[in-house]
């Protein structure tokens, strides 16, 4: 690695995230600072029902000032991944699968966190329990099938990056 860090500063402390300033030498050999956000790795699950439909969800989301459609998921609030998964289909969609493939992980914004995203598959599908969060009030369910999904990607309709790539992986692997 070229970056070596020489200290670290909390600018910020907040419930789910921190901002931190860290005095670096660069790869050149100069001194800096890089400013880098700690937040907890994400999850985001393409959940595919038997007839080949995938589950999305829509919400409003306040820094795009819009709603934004996306694949079920969150952050990891400490679990395993696939434990984070499995509780985000549940409590966004109220399905529970009962297989759960990984599909990788993505880091979205290596630049600014080291928080990474991992992606899942899951089948099997039933129902189970919706528990959304109060900021998750006005979310709804829209299920499409898997190609009209991945043409909603193309379109631009579907922007969110774990969920962009989650159903270009999904539908990579079910063809």
């Amino acid at each position: 690695m070229g970056w070596q860090a020489i200290s670290s500063e909390v600018v910020h402390q907040g419930p789910f995230i921190s901002l931190l300033r860290d005095s670096v030498l660069r790869p050149d050999g100069s001194p800096g600072s890089y400013e880098h956000v700690a937040v907890d790795d994400a999850v985001r699950v393409a959940a595919l029902d038997d007839q080949g439909r995938v589950v999305l969800v829509e919400d409003d989301f306040y820094l795009q000032q819009r709603r934004v459609l996306h694949v079920p998921g969150g952050g990891c609030d400490g679990q395993r991944p696939r434990d984070a998964a499995l509780r985000e289909l549940e409590e966004e969609t109220g399905l529970i699968a009962d297989c759960l493939h990984p599909l990788g992980t993505i880091d979205p914004l290596p630049a600014v966190t080291t928080a990474r995203t991992h992606l899942f598959l899951a089948t099997d599908l039933r129902t189970g329990s919706q528990r959304r969060d109060d900021t998750e009030a006005g979310m709804t369910i829209q299920w499409r099938k898997l190609p009209d999904a991945v043409d909603a990607v193309r379109a631009g309709e579907i922007t969110e990056a774990g969920s962009v790539a989650a159903l270009l992986l999904a539908r990579l692997i079910r063809g």
